[in-house]
């Protein structure tokens, strides 16, 4: 777990960080409020829950699809912008299909050919990514209504009831996302399942981060350290080969801050691939708590992003995908390498591959899994 108040100084690379607080005077208690958001095309109604930590930051959720609607933090002299992507009303979301902010399964990421086989049982997913699944198919977790519950004022619990068989998937699994804002500028995932059959499961937080504030620009000139020293490198259909590759002398080796653009066109077969960065990294861990996994930095606003986790592998995307054709909050066209995902995760296509960590889910086990994205600034 992490340490509430504020966070002491470290160091990341040339810069200063420091602790995360905001210039809007006394602070105030946590607090959480909460509206309507719409409805789905079935007239399902969907609220927006606001939480406010006692800096000012906020964090908008929503109960469709679990999604992370805005995220706004302060950044060097306490100015405050929303550094994730999205849209200002639920229209925007019903009709996306970037994934921004959502909670994403059965199973994140992409299972090859849309099969797996589980005690001894092929089972088919629809094909939603060319001849892949991806991120749970046609109607995964994040075009679902999720039942929301407070939790104090610092903590939204978001469940969900997948039923055996959804989009082809074994066993009921019962899911728990919680959401916590805590005192030192942290925004705390806490995911939870349980299932009555052997199934797979691989959940993750989709959201795209611009440091600098969304619709700013591209996130070339922002830098980024990863925490790993392997890679699983990716065939065309971006399945992993099921190699585990040395980051070493090539253009994935981010363990010291790096900045994103510096080697994004790089003369790589893995980056010709991908269009960029779309790969899954091989964290660095020492045990079974949160680490450290990745921190990311934008030089000019001083924001700075720390990704704990208790996964093992994190997606590096740098929106290679978006073309400006998608235009989300206040109009804003999002472009190519408009924001960078750090989705923690199991690895892509584990069902099909023994060699990776397994993501299998049997009864009478407890899925847990953490993630955290903790804001600090950098002096100049």
């Amino acid at each position: 777990m992490i340490a509430r108040g504020l966070i002491p100084v470290v160091a990341l690379g040339a810069l200063t960080i420091m602790s995360c607080s905001s210039s809007k005077g006394p602070a105030a208690a946590h607090k959480m409020d909460h509206r309507s958001f719409g409805q789905t095309a079935d007239g399902q109604n969907v609220d927006l829950y606001t939480l406010t930590n006692s800096n000012g930051m906020e964090a908008d959720i929503s109960t469709y699809g679990a999604i992370v609607v805005s995220l706004k933090t302060p950044d060097r002299n306490g100015k405050f912008a929303d550094v994730v992507l999205g849209f200002d009303d639920l229209k925007g979301y019903l009709g996306a299909s970037t994934y921004f902010g959502a909670v994403v399964g059965r199973y994140g990421n992409r299972i090859a050919k849309g099969k797996f086989s589980l005690d001894g049982k092929e089972y088919t997913l629809a094909r939603n990514n060319g001849e892949n699944s991806l991120h749970g198919g046609l109607k995964g977790f994040d075009k679902q209504v999720w039942k929301a519950r407070e939790v104090g004022p610092e903590s939204l619990e978001l469940s969900y009831l997948s039923k055996d068989g959804e989009e082809g998937y074994p066993g009921n699994l019962s899911v728990t996302v919680t959401y916590t804002l805590t005192a030192d500028n942290a925004l705390k995932i806490d995911y939870d399942a349980t299932t009555d059959q052997d199934t797979v499961l691989n959940l993750t937080n989709h959201s795209y981060f611009n440091l600098a504030g969304e619709g700013s620009g591209d996130i070339l000139g922002q830098t980024m350290m990863i925490n790993a020293d392997r890679y699983t490198p990716v065939d065309k259909g971006l399945i992993p080969t099921g190699e585990l590759r040395s980051v070493e002398g090539t253009p994935f080796d981010f363990r010291k801050p790096q900045l994103i653009g510096a080697r994004i066109n790089a003369d790589d077969e893995q980056i010709r691939i991908a269009g960029g960065y779309d790969q899954n990294f091989v964290l660095n861990r020492t045990g079974d708590s949160l680490e450290l996994a990745a921190r990311a930095a934008d030089p000019k606003s001083g924001r700075v992003m720390e990704v704990l986790t208790t996964q093992p592998g994190v997606q590096f995307y740098t929106s290679n995908f978006l073309d400006g054709s998608v235009h989300g909050k206040g109009g804003h066209a999002y472009a190519r390498n408009a924001a960078f995902c750090l989705e923690t995760q199991h690895f892509p296509d584990s069902p099909n591959q023994p060699g990776f960590p397994t993501s299998e889910l049997k009864p009478g086990e407890k899925y847990h899994q953490e993630t955290v994205f903790r804001f600090l600034t950098a002096a100049q």
